[in-house]
């Protein structure tokens, strides 16, 4: 009896994980939506509804250099010299709380990040890393690029403002 009963129990813990990991990984697949839908890459499909009056309604997001964003990132600037230090750590926090969103030279889930400060200003980019919440509800370059990329919010991934600052660095070499 004790062994049967042992037996029973391995038998009930394996099925329960097989189970959990099942409906993970359906859970994993699941986030692209329906695949059906999706033949040879990522597709736009956007319903127009009735926008506000800040998002572009061309479908376009403006290039706004002067606009710095909301946040506590009031204004920065770069030196001229790129500081490879800094970009490697910014390079390791992109590709572990970024990619699964955005490409560097592609637009994804989120625009491509190649010459972002050529359309931003590189205050609006550190505190639409570090603030994406409140940006998007009260800026309106972040309004447009919400309706552009089909009302997929930014994942608000905590940045303190050192991780953003070295994010926005390693940007800086693409």
């Amino acid at each position: 009896m004790d062994n049967q009963s042992s037996d029973n129990t391995f038998e009930k813990i394996f099925l329960m994980k097989k189970i959990i990991l099942t409906l993970s990984a359906s859970l994993i697949l699941s986030c692209g939506g329906n695949p059906e839908k999706k033949k040879g890459g990522f597709e736009y499909n956007r319903t127009k509804k009735e926008e506000s009056k800040s998002v572009v309604k061309s479908g376009s997001v403006p290039i706004d250099l002067n606009n710095k964003g909301i946040g506590p990132v009031k204004d920065i600037s770069f030196d001229l010299e790129i500081d490879l230090e800094l970009a490697a750590q910014g390079e390791k926090s992109f590709t572990q709380k970024c990619t699964a969103c955005h490409k560097t030279d592609a637009k994804f889930m989120g625009p491509a990040m190649k010459g972002i400060y050529e359309r931003r200003h590189p205050a609006w980019v550190m505190n639409m890393l570090m603030n994406p919440t409140q940006m998007v509800k009260e800026d309106p370059i972040a309004k447009a690029l919400l309706a552009e990329y089909n009302n997929i919010l930014m994942i608000n991934q905590n940045l303190s403002q050192d991780e953003a600052r070295a994010i926005s660095e390693y940007l800086r070499t693409l």
